[in-house]
């Protein structure tokens, strides 16, 4: 893990000197509020929106990608909130300089998945276990940070920046919860306030809770995501428009600088100004597990 950890690092520097050494042709990029340590929890009813450009953009996004310890910003700030930094940063990159950047993101992005599979498969640790075998190895680091890729595109014709706000819907089967519970009764953890005797109890009632439910029961998970950043990237040619997450600077590679991508404005979010095109109705469902966000589709 610290070897993975250490080539990632290397990998990230070498992108910023190379990123440097090309022509920047333009970077809009959007500062957003930080969050303080105890309020990763608060509901998000509005954003204020920091515009940056040029040369300082670009600046802000290569500090921005190698900000993967704790160690790296204020100790006043949380941890466990993301921080996201949507803009686009466009250079100017003939064959050879394309290659090489292509290549460099590709093992960028190779090293965050490795680290992230290590942490969350490998080491075979429950969710909830995972913030202090991270900090006994690589002390400080911000996983959501460190796991998050870098989204690079060969010049689009726009790329312009909006709100998603949206639940994540997943169907789950009776056994995957099952095997979920059943690893975090052995691990023999707690969670607080729960004593581990307390919590195992806790885990022991949610178990038998699922396996009461009848054989026709569906399971979802169903989670809320906070409100996050997108970029809708268009091509003229293709007439279609794509819908990323944009929680880092994009960056785009440039043939032509008389054909630079037209970057819009992120604006400030405002929940309570959202128009709905169209809100199909909801499903019926029954919340089971709060803590897992598990719902069924009757009730219990």
């Amino acid at each position: 893990m610290h070897e993975c950890m250490n080539a990632l690092e290397r990998e990230l520097a070498q992108l910023q000197q190379e990123v440097e050494a090309l022509p920047l042709l333009v970077a809009r990029v959007f500062r957003l509020p930080e969050v303080e340590k105890g309020r990763e929890h608060d509901a998000i009813t509005q954003i204020a929106v920091e515009q940056h450009l040029g040369a300082k953009a670009c600046a802000m996004a290569l500090t921005h990608f190698r900000k993967l310890f704790i160690q790296h910003q204020s100790e006043k700030l949380s941890t466990k909130a993301a921080v996201r930094l949507p803009g686009a940063i466009c250079l100017e990159c003939d064959e050879s300089a394309q290659a090489q950047l292509e290549q460099r993101v590709s093992q960028i992005n190779s090293l965050k998945a490795r680290l992230e599979y290590m942490i969350t498969v490998e080491s075979g640790l429950p969710s909830e276990a995972r913030f202090e075998f991270v900090h006994q190895h690589l002390r400080g680091l911000i996983t959501l940070n460190a796991y998050r890729s870098i989204t690079l595109l060969d010049s689009p014709d726009s790329l312009r920046f909006g709100w998603a706000n949206k639940n994540i819907i997943k169907n789950v089967q009776r056994k995957e919860i099952v095997e979920k519970l059943e690893k975090s009764l052995k691990a023999g953890r707690s969670q607080a306030p729960w004593s581990r005797e307390q919590w195992a109890e806790k885990v022991q009632e949610e178990l038998a809770l699922v396996r009461a439910l009848p054989d026709s029961v569906r399971l979802k998970i169903k989670r809320p995501v906070k409100v996050q950043p997108v970029a809708r990237v268009w091509r003229a040619e293709e007439k279609k428009q794509v819908q990323l997450a944009c929680p880092s600077p994009i960056l785009v590679m440039c043939r032509d600088r008389s054909r630079v991508p037209v970057l819009g404005e992120l604006l400030n979010y405002n929940a309570d100004a959202i128009n709905y095109r169209h809100k199909p109705p909801a499903e019926q469902l029954y919340l089971l597990i709060p803590r897992l966000h598990l719902w069924c589709d009757q009730p219990f």
